[in-house]
């Protein structure tokens, strides 16, 4: 809704926003430019978390057992869900048909769900500078992990699998206090599910 991304921009100045149609095809440009930014305006930030915006995050679970602020940042570090030997899917009917015209390999490199993933400051400058060189993918996860991959990188396996979760985990305070992500909530949902945490 126009009028109230409006009113957010100009009450809490958070929105950036690009001269493209925000789609689900245009889903790279818009991690690019998210990418972009913050290689611009951040570029001293030592982690940045790329999420859906349907996703729980429990962020003080992201910076305690995640990026542990109390050791040195990590260079070069990508994790997330980490998915690997996923071949492209040839069915048109699917939302995330991908033809061999678009990409002829039998199989995608190792990448972390575009749910949510996380990476090491460095690493959105050197993303962005290397996706000029790589065949642009409507699929941003894959397309990501292709800079990736040509930057002679491969996603890390985060330290628990439960952490970061690609589909909806159903609701008990001491797995909520635990993981990271969790898919397919309602704005209000996410709110109620944070007060619930919080008094567990």
């Amino acid at each position: 809704n126009l009028a109230l991304s409006t009113e957010e921009s100009r009450k809490y100045h958070d929105i950036i926003q690009q001269d493209f149609l925000d789609s689900y095809n245009n889903l790279t440009l818009k991690t690019l430019m998210g990418l972009h930014w913050v290689a611009r305006y951040c570029s001293r930030a030592s982690y940045v978390m790329k999420t859906d915006s349907d996703m729980f995050i429990n962020t003080e679970n992201l910076i305690r057992k995640l990026l542990r602020p109390e050791l040195k940042p990590k260079t070069n570090y990508f994790t997330g869900r980490v998915i690997r030997n996923n071949a492209p899917i040839r069915d048109r009917k699917s939302k995330w048909y991908v033809s061999e015209q678009e990409y002829p390999n039998v199989m995608y490199p190792t990448f972390c769900s575009g749910t949510g993933y996380v990476l090491s400051g460095d690493l959105a400058l050197k993303i962005y500078t290397t996706s000029p060189s790589v065949r642009q993918l409507h699929l941003e996860d894959v397309h990501v992990a292709l800079c990736v991959a040509k930057l002679g990188l491969e996603p890390i396996d985060p330290p628990s699998h439960f952490l970061f979760n690609h589909w909806r985990v159903p609701f008990k305070g001491c797995d909520y206090y635990r993981l990271l992500t969790s898919h397919g909530f309602q704005p209000w949902e996410i709110i109620q599910y944070w007060s619930m945490i919080c008094h567990f």
